[in-house]
């Protein structure tokens, strides 16, 4: 389960079997938790617990680290 970001309390990762899906995050805080889509388009598949001021933190925080997240998904999921 690489961790990708880890601000503001958020903790952005990927689990290491989910290469059959499309690129996506996931995201956590204490007990909530969420999944982005990062292709085709940046998307909110789930969140769960998030208030509105912290979904827009995070997708604030995906946008700015949008070609991070994918380099590191294609680069870890290429091995």
């Amino acid at each position: 389960m690489p961790t990708l970001l880890l601000i503001d309390g958020f903790r952005f990762f990927f689990y290491s079997n989910e290469n059959n899906e499309p690129i996506h995050v996931h995201v956590t805080k204490g007990n909530a938790d969420g999944k982005i889509w990062l292709e085709p388009t940046i998307e909110i598949a789930y969140m769960h617990e998030f208030n509105n001021k912290e979904i827009k933190d995070i997708m604030w925080h995906v946008q700015k680290n949008f070609e991070q997240f994918k380099t590191r998904w294609n680069d870890y999921f290429s091995k």
